[in-house]
């Protein structure tokens, strides 16, 4: 507490003033009896400094209150930054796990020969063109129809009466590059080569699953299957297929071999793989590649942009966890203001005595405002410190990479500081209106 002078008031001789008889004003009682000497009138006044010590004093003067009370708001902080963290390293982590298979994988859809004109808008050795473009990985060209949806394939060409003669499957012609194309392999035998399709050949390859309800498990005995009454010899069992998983239970064939046979001479879809981060261009340009000059006829479905997935996961968790967060931060403000509240009652008689010593309304109001604001900083603090414990222990134990921003580790204490100061408002404009006398006398 320092004092600061005021200028001095001139005082009337109490004797002048009884012979006078009345009342005379400063000037008239020193032209009376002379003027008396004039005594400094000190007035107490604080600056930051001595604010900050009294507040920091009356929040240690009850050490486990204030600790509650700040517990509130580091409940509050915590929440937050713990959703702002969580929600940020999920979203980064979807976007570093995101499925590599969806954000390499482009599919070109091509119409068929009636709504296209006249002829196939896109050759067989249309897959040429797309395999230079730059970012290609593979490519590889499909003839479906919804004729050869469900043909039935036959083991053998025996049919037993009272026995299952054979299994509903999917009939298809694929290019030589299918395996890469679907992610797959072969798990015996081998795949159509440039050969097979030059001669016309009738073989087949199975997916994996089409073969084994088939019973067909090795391809070392040249194995046939019958489709519409023709044997089709089975070189080789494609599996682990990652893209276009219905081919597990198809029957393909070569392009030749099926335009002659089974009428699936017109390429219905493109299937090709980019390197990461290449989808988007090559989506662009796979079309024209294509079909030159008819590229607006193809229809071509492209990965998401992973930067947008990450949004929107991380707007999903913030949303559901934001109001969590707010309304820990209010419960901690409420907690605030009560305490403080309560503290200002309990210290009626220090208000007093400050405002009898000449402290002013505002110096009582910002004692208490800076107690509060205090409180509501430590809890910033301590919440931010353990949000982060928080985030980075989660994603430790998820095997995680966490996303901690800076602006958050130093935003949290100045939110908690700005919910302290919010909260004591009310209980500070009590303490400052309260009259010296009546606080005294309580």
């Amino acid at each position: 507490m320092r004092s600061r002078t005021r200028a001095p008031r001139a005082a009337a001789p109490a004797g002048t003033a009884q012979d006078a008889g009345t009342a005379q004003d400063a000037g008239t009682a020193q032209d009376a009896g002379g003027p008396r000497a004039a005594e400094a009138v000190e007035r107490p006044w604080m600056d930051v400094r001595d604010l900050w010590s009294e507040a920091l004093a009356g929040v240690l003067a009850r050490p486990m209150r204030s600790a509650l009370t700040t517990l509130g708001t580091v409940l509050g902080i915590t929440t937050l930054v713990i959703t702002i963290g969580i929600s940020s390293t999920a979203g980064n982590q979807i976007v570093g796990r995101f499925d590599a298979l969806t954000a390499t994988s482009v599919t070109v859809g091509v119409p068929s020969v009636a709504s296209a004109g006249s002829g196939p808008l896109v050759d067989w050795s249309g897959v040429d063109a797309v395999r230079r473009l730059a970012g290609v990985e593979s490519v590889a060209a499909i003839a479906a129809s919804q004729e050869t949806a469900g043909v039935e394939v036959r083991a053998n060409d025996v049919v037993a009466p009272g026995e299952v003669s054979g299994q509903t499957m999917a009939v298809v012609a694929a290019s030589p590059t299918l395996p890469a194309a679907v992610r797959g392999g072969m798990t015996a035998g081998r795949f159509l080569d440039d050969g097979d399709i030059a001669r016309h050949d009738r073989v087949a390859v199975l997916g994996d699953q089409a073969a084994r309800l088939l019973g067909i498990g090795s391809v070392e005995d040249a194995p046939a299957v019958f489709l519409k009454g023709r044997a089709y010899t089975v070189i080789g069992i494609l599996g682990g297929v990652e893209r276009e998983q219905q081919l597990a239970t198809a029957v393909i064939l070569p392009p030749t071999t099926a335009a002659d046979r089974m009428g699936l001479g017109t390429v219905t879809r493109v299937l090709i793989n980019t390197a990461l981060g290449a989808a988007g261009q090559v989506a662009r340009q796979a079309p024209i590649a294509l079909a030159p000059g008819a590229e607006a006829s193809l229809t071509v479905t492209a990965p998401a942009d992973p930067v947008r997935a990450r949004e929107g996961v991380q707007g999903d968790v913030d949303g559901l966890f934001l109001v969590l967060g707010l309304v820990s931060l209010v419960v901690g403000a409420i907690g605030i203001a009560n305490v403080t509240l309560v503290t200002v009652i309990e210290r009626i008689g220090e208000i007093g005595l400050r405002r009898a010593l000449g402290a002013s309304r505002r110096q009582v109001a910002g004692q208490f405002l800076v107690e509060s604001t205090t409180i509501g900083l430590l809890g910033g603090v301590v919440g931010a410190a353990l949000g982060m414990i928080v985030v980075v222990t989660v994603s430790a134990v998820k095997e995680w990479t966490p996303v901690l921003d800076v602006r958050l580790a130093l935003g949290a204490p100045v939110a908690g500081a700005l919910v302290g100061l919010l909260a004591g408002l009310y209980p500070s404009l009590r303490a400052s209106r309260m009259e010296p006398v009546d606080a005294l006398r309580s």
